[in-house]
């Protein structure tokens, strides 16, 4: 599954990139990378778009989840990208803009120009929170303002609290509170729709009402304590502020597919009409997470999130059952690379290889992730014994079709780098990965298979771009990053594999500038990798 411009055909100008996938994820909080973790561990092909914009990103901690408890969101979100990543599943910094269907799929326009095919949709973007129109609440929001007892109720517990209520529905929380505090002053902002009964019996209870319009939140003192600020001219003192907030879901993306919308129960906003498996009103289309449930907190969001993509995944299975079919999801993405125009890659042999091999004597060779076969056109024509593999059976055909015309004779082995017995338990005096890719497992398998092919003697060459780039930020709206290096396996996961064992030697690994006659224009820096085994892996 060769990628010559993995890395480089990001910083190529004006060219856009199409993936096909099994499963596209929108949104990667909770609900989203719980259901790609759900999917990437029944081996289907999941790429999970995040713009890094979750519900709760001005919290310091999330609360209430079992064994995750005080986790700040974004360490809990980067453990979750991690996990997906281990099973090979993409996480892709990006955004999506609209989503049409199409007779081969759901098409999804990225920023950056940059497009997926996918076979489902999960829509897992969660709810915006709208608060009121009161100066001084939206910057303290998720900090010294919050609307859940569930989620910070604790951490001010016996502080002065006080609630602001400005909807019918504004009360249902203040019992909550009641018992966490016995500071608790209730503001009835906008005393609409309310029940004096309700009221009278917190009144009756010990709870302070005031029925006033709030003017502003404002600080009090450098030590954090606040003062809100009434329309009536008196101000309370306060050390958090609780208030209700109205919601919309995040499913401009989905406009253009009809997707039901229905009001939610409080009167305070809506969200997207599923059915118990998370299904919409249109098929192949799914959500999760707070696009379906806006009173969820993380743990309920990931856990709906986990099951949704079990209903996504049970959906898959059984319309290829009843088309007889396994696909690979990482096969259709190549072939479908590979078929969309006549040649991909230049044709010239990476430099690297040409200058780390061409004084190697020829004896075997498996060329990994062969793609077109430029690299093991040039071994054969150089007298190697050359085995070519590539997931692709496209590329594969193209590169017996040009051997067949130059009259050399090239093996070739469709097969992916995570098979078992990938290379039919043979060992080769070259094994050269040429920016290629194979997408990591938990076991990973394919690097296994990857070192065990190189025969005691025999060079491993490994040719990466340095993606030091990535460390750059980038903006989402303007740019989707259309791979995710994190899924596949690394060449300085190769290289420690290799360091931490004694039966390798390693001759050459540096970063050097990448040698011309590829088919990106843009320079790229590239990791070289040439270790030579001095004896068979022992086995445990």
């Amino acid at each position: 599954m060769t990628d010559h411009a993995h890395g480089a055909s990001e910083h190529t100008p004006h060219q856009s990139i199409v993936r096909k996938c099994d499963v596209a994820v929108i949104g990667g909080s909770a609900a989203g990378l719980a259901a790609a973790l759900q999917l990437a561990r029944q081996r289907r092909s999941v790429i999970v778009v995040d713009d890094g914009t979750p519900r709760n990103a001005p919290a310091a901690h999330m609360h209430g989840y079992l064994g995750r408890e005080g986790t700040p969101p974004e360490e809990m979100r980067a453990i979750g990208r991690k996990e997906v990543r281990s099973y090979g599943g993409n996480v892709l910094t990006g955004r999506v803009l609209a989503v049409r269907q199409e007779e081969d799929g759901f098409h999804l326009a990225l920023s950056g120009g940059h497009g997926l095919v996918a076979r489902r949709v999960l829509a897992a973007t969660g709810i915006v929170d709208e608060l009121p129109d009161i100066e001084g609440l939206a910057e303290r929001w998720g900090a010294q303002v919050f609307n859940c007892p569930f989620c910070h109720g604790w951490e001010v517990r016996d502080l002065r609290v006080v609630q602001i209520v400005t909807t019918p529905m504004g009360l249902h929380p203040t019992q909550l509170m009641r018992h966490l505090t016995d500071r608790l002053t209730v503001v009835l902002h906008d005393a609409t729709g309310i029940d004096p009964a309700a009221v009278q019996t917190l009144v009756a209870s010990g709870v302070a009402v005031v029925e006033s319009a709030v003017r502003r939140v404002a600080d009090a003192d450098p030590d954090g304590s606040l003062v809100v600020e009434l329309a009536d001219g008196r101000s309370l003192p306060a050390d958090a502020i609780l208030t209700g907030a109205r919601f919309r879901p995040r499913v401009e993306m989905l406009a253009g597919l009809g997707i039901d919308i229905t009001a939610h129960p409080s009167g305070l906003g809506d969200l997207v009409a599923v059915d118990s498996t998370g299904r919409t009103s249109v098929p192949g289309v799914f959500a999760a997470g707070n696009l379906t449930d806006p009173s969820a907190q993380v743990l309920p969001a990931a856990a709906n999130g986990s099951w949704i993509g079990a209903q996504i995944a049970f959906s898959l299975a059984a319309e290829d059952t009843t088309a007889g079919v396994r696909p690979s999801g990482v096969e259709i993405e190549w072939d479908g690379r590979y078929g969309d125009q006549e040649r991909v890659w230049s044709a010239n042999p990476n430099g690297t290889l040409v200058a780390e091999a061409t004084d190697l004597p020829p004896g075997r060779a498996l060329d990994v992730g062969a793609g077109e076969g430029a690299d093991a056109l040039w071994l054969a024509e150089r007298g190697w014994q050359v085995t070519a593999s590539d997931v692709s059976g496209r590329a594969l055909d193209r590169i017996q079709a040009e051997a067949e015309r130059r009259g050399l004779d090239v093996r070739t082995l469709h097969r992916d780098a995570n098979d078992p017995a990938a290379y039919a338990d043979e060992t080769y005096d070259l094994v050269s990965l040429q920016y290629g890719s194979f997408q990591r497992t938990p076991e990973q398998r394919g690097l296994r298979n990857l070192l065990d092919a190189v025969a005691v003697g025999g060079t491993l060459l490994v040719v990466g771009h340095d993606l030091t780039w990535l460390e750059q930020p980038s903006d989402p709206g303007e740019q989707t990053r259309m791979y995710d290096p994190h899924a596949y396996v690394t060449i300085d996961e190769i290289t420690a594999e290799i360091t931490a064992s004694s039966d390798w030697r390693i001759d050459v690994h540096e970063t050097r500038p990448r040698p011309p006659g590829a088919i990106s224009t843009h320079h790229v820096d590239d990791v070289v990798l040439r270790a030579v085994r001095l004896n068979h892996r022992k086995e445990l």
